[in-house]
């Protein structure tokens, strides 16, 4: 085993048992909460190693990034994400390839992804990114606006909508975005009461507060540098 093997091994190993404790301490089951590994602008053999060390799921932001990894792996039967802002010239790259798309924010977006999936004759699984804070700077629906746009969500017919995703202000301190991911939660169940539906997957939490995330119900981190390290490109 080399460094880097053991490096991402041994970060792995860790993060999975952080999520564990995370999940029992608020009498949740450990399975209840998925780990995606980002692992953007990191290079395929880092995926391959996690790969080999059990992890399934992995998290791209980068489209054209992304659709080159999937090729150099497509050996192996990685549950692909997308958790980055699509524009809407990239959609039709992305549907019918990923697991799920976490950040639509629009019903451009969504029309896209479900035109496109339509073509394929895939159903394609999405979440909207509601945008907790109000900060200008983010992707995101705004609160406000929530209903009106899973109500168009819910009329098309190849996109399936399977939750929600939140990008919290970032705290020194994890406590902080606890509010935000609470938000998120009743949201969802605010959501899941107007419509009639079930909304599985809460996708929040990342490296610096995952824990918190996991005690406000998320079932499914983001967790990057906390596996990899920092990014530096390749």
């Amino acid at each position: 085993m080399d460094s880097r093997e053991k490096e991402l091994t041994e970060n792995l190993a860790e993060v999975r048992e952080e999520i564990a404790d995370a999940a029992l301490r608020c009498g949740r089951k450990v399975d209840e909460v998925k780990l995606c590994a980002v692992s953007k602008l990191h290079p395929a053999s880092d995926i391959e190693i996690l790969y080999r060390a059990g992890q399934r799921c992995f998290g791209e932001s980068y489209v054209q990034e992304a659709l080159a990894k999937q090729e150099e792996l497509a050996g192996l039967e990685i549950d692909w994400h997308f958790i980055g802002g699509l524009q809407s010239k990239k959609a039709k790259q992305v549907a019918g390839r990923f697991s799920a798309v976490h950040s639509v924010d629009s019903i451009k977006l969504a029309g896209l992804l479900d035109r496109k999936a339509a073509e394929l004759g895939v159903t394609q699984n999405i979440l909207v990114q509601v945008n907790t804070a109000g900060e200008e700077q983010k992707c995101g629906i705004g609160e406000e606006q929530l209903p009106a746009l899973l109500e168009q969500i819910l009329g098309l017919g190849s996109v399936k909508l399977v939750g929600l995703m939140a990008l919290p202000p970032f705290f020194d301190d994890p406590e902080g975005a606890r509010p935000y991911f609470a938000r998120l939660r009743m949201l969802a169940e605010g959501m899941e009461k107007l419509f009639g539906i079930k909304l599985p997957e809460l996708s929040m939490g990342m490296t610096g507060d995952f824990k918190a995330a996991i005690e406000e119900g998320s079932t499914m981190v983001r967790v990057g540098t906390k596996i990899f390290g920092r990014r530096t490109g390749y």
